[in-house]
């Protein structure tokens, strides 16, 4: 079959480039998963959005593969029956001091051709699409939708294995040695040869890059978001997905709403530090991560630039008032009540710099042959088709005719 090629991690992202290389039929192709199931960690636990492409610098592989990726995955949705929301997205501008950078999100997206984009200026227009909102001004994504990430990562696995390809779980990678042309992969339980190796690890990914040797920048920073779910009694108050203006110098969109697949409404998530790489709350505490991080070169100056960023929204997670003074912004009619339950929260693996600064962009290194996805955030799963695409095309098949 050619190529045996090893995939680390079973996140959306790890699944999409096993189904397209199995599609092919020119590799034989296993994925390793340390956990009991797909999609557990990032991929099982965001907002379920299929992003449009409206933040991303125009040029960037960030903007490039989310307009791929966003027809991709709504294709492979209605093959395969799949639940494919477009709720649609307006994000909101509050007052005049966020209108400057609410241009700017006009301008970025209709260079990176976002469908059906409409600027509405005054609350009536707001209004229209919105009908409980606040604002002087909004941009609105009719085509950005709601999908269950979860149940398209395990939809590409049986393609996966209906191709050949193998899909393993419980199966934590713990070494990686390069030997010439191949790769020992040995796990908990087994040692494997392959040819090539592609680690799609997300809050692992800096590890799994140590194992062979790469640098160790840039390292993952845990950012957990928290989720309240808004009262089922109360899911008229939002029709589709509201968004504030995001602080350009942050890669954090803020507590927006957005209306599920499956007809649920939540608020949020925050940005705060996690303690774990896997912290999903204040109580996961992992010693060894946390001083890694501290001891990191960046870290002070990362400190110095956002702490008071910092401050608000871990005030945020701890006191309740905080976090619904932030979503009653955009729909004054929400009560403090309304924010029924805190749901499961998720953990972003953000890459940053020895200097501090934060990773934006896609990131992809090579080691021989090892290809390692160092930095993919939101809007991975959206482009996760068009990543398996590009890591096919630039770092598979370019390398084999070298």
């Amino acid at each position: 079959m050619g190529e045996r090629i090893a995939i680390i991690g079973g996140g959306i992202v790890g699944v999409a480039i096993a189904r397209a290389l199995a599609l092919r039929g020119l590799s034989e192709v296993t994925v390793f998963e340390k956990e009991d199931q797909l999609a557990k960690h990032q991929t099982g636990r965001n907002s379920g959005v299929v992003h449009a492409g409206l933040y991303y610098q125009p040029g960037t592989l960030k903007a490039q593969l989310c307009a791929a990726g966003r027809l991709s995955i709504r294709d492979f949705c209605i093959e395969k029956n799949l639940p494919y929301s477009e709720v649609g997205k307006l994000v909101v501008a509050v007052d005049e001091s966020e209108l400057a950078a609410l241009a700017d999100i006009e301008r970025r997206s209709l260079a990176n051709g976002v469908p059906g984009l409409a600027r509405l200026d005054g609350l009536a227009r707001i209004r229209e699409i919105e009908p409980h909102v606040a604002g002087i001004a909004a941009v609105h994504s009719p085509h950005t939708a709601a999908v269950d990430y979860g149940a398209i990562t395990e939809a590409m696995a049986q393609d996966v294995r209906a191709n050949g390809g193998t899909v393993l779980t419980s199966q934590e990678v713990v070494a990686l040695q390069i030997d010439g042309p191949t790769v020992h992969v040995r796990t908990t339980t087994d040692e494997q040869v392959f040819d090539r190796v592609i680690a799609c690890a997300g809050l692992q990914s800096d590890l799994v890059a140590r194992l062979v040797g790469a640098d160790p920048s840039p390292k993952i920073l845990p950012f957990r978001g928290e989720y309240w779910a808004l009262d089922a009694a109360r899911t008229d108050l939002v029709r589709g997905m509201i968004y504030p203006v995001p602080d350009p110098r942050f890669p954090f969109l803020g507590v927006h709403f957005t209306r599920g697949v499956y007809d649920d409404v939540h608020v949020g998530p925050n940005a705060v530090p996690a303690l774990a790489r896997e912290g999903y709350t204040w109580l996961t505490v992992s010693p060894k991560d946390t001083w890694e991080s501290l001891r990191w070169p960046g870290a002070g100056t990362l400190a110095k630039q956002h702490w008071r960023m910092g401050v608000d929204e871990i005030s945020g997670s701890l006191l309740k008032p905080l976090y619904y003074r932030k979503a009653r912004r955009f729909i004054p009619e929400l009560r403090m009540a309304d924010l029924s339950t805190k749901t499961a929260a998720g953990v972003r693996a953000q890459a940053w710099r020895r200097d501090g600064t934060l990773l934006d962009d896609f990131a992809v290194d090579q080691v021989g042959p090892v290809t390692l996805l160092r930095n993919a955030p939101s809007p991975a799963a959206t482009a996760s088709m068009a990543i398996a695409e590009h890591v096919i095309e630039h770092y598979v098949l370019a390398r084999a005719t070298e």
